[in-house]
């Protein structure tokens, strides 16, 4: 790694940047960023644009002198988390701060890019109350009050217009309210410094969620229409869309999950990437996305 003098009172650089595996992913992100944000960077021996990436960020991070941390993560070497983040193209960088991911972009950025992300990441610790704020916005959300989510995610992003997670949720409230077409507008005007930030993608994906609902057929005759007749694809699709719109999650997935199995490459793996955009709309921790996303993984790298 890149060799780089720090301040007399700035972290030893081994403290703040190294090397991990996905046997200590756990242990060394989601731990470690109950107390500072991480930010990881996802990386491969063959990707050109990373070797300029990666040191780059590295001197970013020391330069923030301690106000958060780097960890590198190798994709050949790690698949299985590579695959749980959805980590499609390299270079990837995601932000982790209290066990969640609260940023992120991927490809190559300019250097003033890279600055401007470390700092917005090293500054999710001390935000002057933003965090507590959307935290509470969240809780109004799973309560059922979008009203008051959607005004106090509104207010947060007055304070820091460029705040991924009162973006998406705001997105998220929207559509709670069943107004669509309004959070695919407020998805239309995404700063792009966040626009392919995790809360961000959540959003998007949820939005897709709603639209699709609309379009739902009845569970009751897609189910016999699959039982009729097990490799009949698209009905089997079309019921885990359907039963996704009545709530049930974990079925929809378990649906998609056996039309992977049966046909991974159908309709253009039509299969996976909807997986992707259930679990991309939960959050990364939720039961039913750790058990999809390791059952899939199972079957990607069998």
């Amino acid at each position: 790694m890149l060799e780089l003098g720090g301040n007399a009172g700035a972290a030893p650089k081994a403290d703040l940047i190294k090397e991990i595996s996905e046997a200590t992913f756990l242990q060394d992100v989601i731990e470690a960023s109950q107390e500072v944000p991480v930010i990881v960077d996802f990386w491969a021996p063959w990707c050109g644009p990373c070797k300029t990436l990666g040191p780059a960020l590295e001197q970013a991070v020391t330069e923030a002198g301690g106000k958060v941390r780097m960890v590198k993560v190798n994709v050949d070497e790690n698949q299985q988390v590579a695959a749980q983040l959805r980590i499609q193209s390299i270079p990837t960088v995601y932000a982790f701060f209290q066990g969640q991911p609260v940023d992120g972009f991927q490809g190559a950025l300019p250097a003033s890019e890279i600055k401007a992300f470390v700092d917005r990441v090293a500054g999710a610790a001390g935000d002057g109350g933003l965090a507590e704020a959307i935290e509470a916005a969240e809780a109004m959300l799973t309560e059922g009050a979008a009203v008051d989510a959607a005004q106090t995610f509104a207010a947060i992003l007055g304070e820091d217009p460029k705040n991924a997670a009162a973006f998406g949720g705001l997105v998220r409230a929207h559509v709670a309210l069943g107004e669509v077409e309004k959070a695919e507008t407020l998805l239309a005007s995404v700063p792009a410094e966040i626009a392919q930030a995790p809360e961000v993608d959540a959003a998007r994906a949820q939005v897709e969620l709603a639209k699709q609902a609309a379009d739902a057929g009845p569970v009751a005759e897609l189910r016999a229409a699959v039982d009729h007749d097990p490799d009949n694809h698209q009905a089997r699709f079309d019921l885990a869309k359907a039963l996704h719109a009545n709530g049930e999650v974990e079925e929809a997935v378990d649906q998609l999950l056996e039309l992977f199995r049966r046909d991974r490459e159908w309709n253009d793996a039509a299969a996976k990437e909807q997986l992707f955009t259930i679990f991309e709309a939960l959050k990364p921790q939720d039961p039913v996305v750790l058990k999809g996303r390791r059952k899939l993984s199972s079957m990607i790298f069998a």
